[in-house]
């Protein structure tokens, strides 16, 4: 199985690290779409790992230039949602007919509505694939939803910390159908210590975790802070818990189950992880404003779900983004 991880974050880097670093035999070849000094230091000196079992390293085939590898039978992408649209002809250029693209990602994804049934069915999110090249170029019978549960961050080129002993990845078919394609996927991953598991239910998985971003993603650009130095706080609390129960609504809206928001927020409470989107932010790079509150709220509003405490707070957040030059609406 060909498999390329297109992204060397943290969360692409993670992936490919243990899938690189798997013993998997002539099971996988794992390729890496990287770029900067990110690729160099791969290059130069392997992909390394750092997890709370040790060290792992390896030595991916890594480059700039898709051109470069064959066609993929899975291609994991892990940029963030913006950049998206601008490398979805790259992506489509590694595909073959039958290839999968799983999307690890945080927020509503550009696929949501593809085999969602009933009235919705199909529906496209312009804020999330403008112009439709997502759609076009890939393809949403190809996507596959993934939601990673991994705290994981780039402490120097080609080195990613994962920060927590426990990792997570929940894959699964927009609808629904089991694929055995990501079964053996799970197989490989497994042994390296990250966790897949296989959901016939995706979108449930995907607002479970938009839920603790609606509420800990927004306050942790307002406060350049973990969760647990913000929600120890008894006024920060209650709202937090009342954002969660709005999310939660608009889930189940959709017919999703987010599961309990409230051991979620207790989870975050702990957490001293500082959120992805305010790593952006004090980083200076483009935020996922859309993915994680806009559409979310884009959601609400289609469905006449309130969110007064939802609407303030990411409102906030948002204008921050915006102050810092991060954010920019081209959806109207």
């Amino acid at each position: 199985m060909k498999i390329c991880v297109y992204g060397a974050g943290a969360v692409g880097g993670h992936i490919a690290g243990r899938l690189a670093a798997a013993d998997t035999g002539a099971k996988a070849e794992v390729s890496l779409i990287a770029r900067g000094r990110q690729l160099a230091a791969i290059r130069e000196h392997g992909l390394r790992v750092e997890t709370s079992d040790g060290e792992l390293v390896s030595h991916p085939f890594a480059t700039d230039r898709p051109g470069d590898l064959e066609p993929q039978d899975i291609v994991i992408v892990a940029v963030k949602a913006p950049a998206l649209p601008d490398i979805a002809e790259h992506v489509a250029s590694l595909l073959h007919r039958d290839s999968l693209v799983l999307f690890v990602m945080n927020g509503i994804p550009w696929w949501y509505f593809h085999a969602h049934g009933g009235e919705l069915d199909g529906t496209r999110l312009p804020r999330l694939d403008p112009g439709g090249a997502l759609w076009d170029y890939v393809g949403p019978e190809r996507a596959v939803g993934a939601v990673a549960y991994t705290a994981c961050s780039v402490v120097a080129p080609g080195v990613i910390r994962a920060a927590k002993p426990r990792n997570r990845l929940l894959i699964g078919r927009p609808d629904g159908q089991p694929d055995a394609r990501l079964d053996s996927l799970a197989s490989l991953l497994g042994p390296s210590g990250l966790e897949v598991g296989v959901s016939p239910r995706i979108r449930d998985s995907i607002w479970a975790k938009l839920l603790m971003n609606l509420v800990g993603g927004s306050l942790a650009v307002l406060s350049a802070s973990p969760m647990k130095d913000v929600l120890d706080k008894p006024a920060v609390s209650e709202v937090a818990k009342a954002m969660a129960a709005e999310g939660a609504a608009i889930a189940r809206a959709f017919g999703c189950d987010p599961g309990d928001p409230e051991a979620g927020l207790g989870n975050l409470a702990k957490s001293g992880h500082l959120q992805s989107i305010a790593q952006d932010l004090l980083a200076g790079r483009p935020m996922e404003v859309d993915a994680m509150f806009r559409v979310p709220l884009d959601l609400a509003a289609r469905m006449q779900v309130p969110t007064p405490n939802l609407d303030l707070v990411t409102d906030l957040a948002i204008q921050r983004a915006r102050a810092a030059g991060l954010y920019h609406d081209t959806s109207n």
